[in-house]
């Protein structure tokens, strides 16, 4: 095939739509042109071939006989592709939502809140993955993953949905009630970690030299960490939005604050267009992201 003879498709789309609905003012308006444009699209057609396509004898514009060979050849190739189009964007549409998070944000954070999206689209089927390892996105795999960080994965789009530090924490029935023990100090506690990479292991392993673990490092899944720091079972580092309410309660107390107010939690997708079901939860994830900073 030789894709040089073959017109702008602009012009062939113009023409097969002026062909569909009989007017150049119908043809823009299915279109969202201008009748003007229409015009002007169907004039460069004829052009390009060097062939009659209209009859323009009468006010009401008719095709020829030429015309009419095109606009059928262009009715079977533009339907073919529409239904093509809507094929394998109605598949792509139609497979579940897949959201990749560690498990800690997910049992901490987004599941308490899943309720209220699923009132607003009870349609959507979801599929969450509660995971600590950092995941591919693919068309046709995970549509969004949820990391802590500071936003500057390469190829991907990335916004700040929670921000907020780490902090060490540990229950009173551990730690008491008087005075903190000191940074050099932590190496004498248990300790409590998530299974593999978390959002505490980049603050555990810069910490690495002066903590030696004398007493025993826990590793449990991440909706167990919390539980097991709020029992006095260990020292746990997590995001302090998890435990506002702990600290406030007096169930946890704060022993250190990583100070870098550049570190979240981001919303994390490919680069391109978002689809449908994708653009309905980003958007209402935001939603809860801007009430929980408020």
């Amino acid at each position: 095939m030789d894709w040089r003879e073959l017109p702008p498709l602009s012009a062939l789309r113009a023409f097969a739509a002026f062909a569909e609905m009989g007017s150049v003012v119908a043809a823009g308006d299915a279109l969202g042109v201008s009748h003007a444009a229409i015009s002007q699209q169907l004039r460069g057609l004829e052009g390009h071939l060097d062939v009659a396509l209209l009859n323009r004898e009468s006010r009401a514009m008719t095709l020829t006989i030429e015309g009419e060979q095109l606009a059928n050849a262009l009715h079977s190739g533009f339907g073919g592709m529409i239904d093509t189009i809507r094929l394998i964007t109605g598949a792509r549409d139609e497979r579940p939502l897949h959201i990749s998070t560690t498990p800690t944000f997910a049992a901490s954070w987004l599941m308490p809140r899943l309720p209220k999206f699923r009132e607003l689209h009870p349609q959507v089927d979801l599929m969450l993955d509660p995971t600590p390892e950092v995941v591919d996105l693919s068309p046709n795999g995970i549509d969004l993953a949820i990391r802590y960080g500071a936003g500057d994965w390469p190829a991907l789009d990335s916004e700040m949905l929670l921000r907020s530090p780490m902090v060490v924490v540990a229950a009173p029935s551990l730690v008491g009630d008087g005075a903190l023990p000191r940074g050099e100090d932590l190496s004498d506690m248990p300790w409590l970690e998530e299974f593999c990479t978390s959002e505490a292991t980049r603050w555990l392993a810069q910490q690495g030299v002066k903590l030696k673990f004398g007493r025993g490092l826990t590793q449990v899944p991440g909706n167990l960490l919390l539980d097991g720091a709020r029992d006095g079972q260990g020292v746990a580092v997590t995001v302090r939005a998890f435990v506002e309410r702990d600290i406030a309660a007096g169930r946890l107390r704060v022993i250190e604050v990583e100070d870098r107010p550049e570190m979240g939690y981001h919303l994390v997708t490919r680069l391109g267009v978002m689809r449908p079901v994708l653009k309905d939860f980003v958007k209402w994830i935001r939603r809860e992201g801007a009430s929980n900073q408020s």
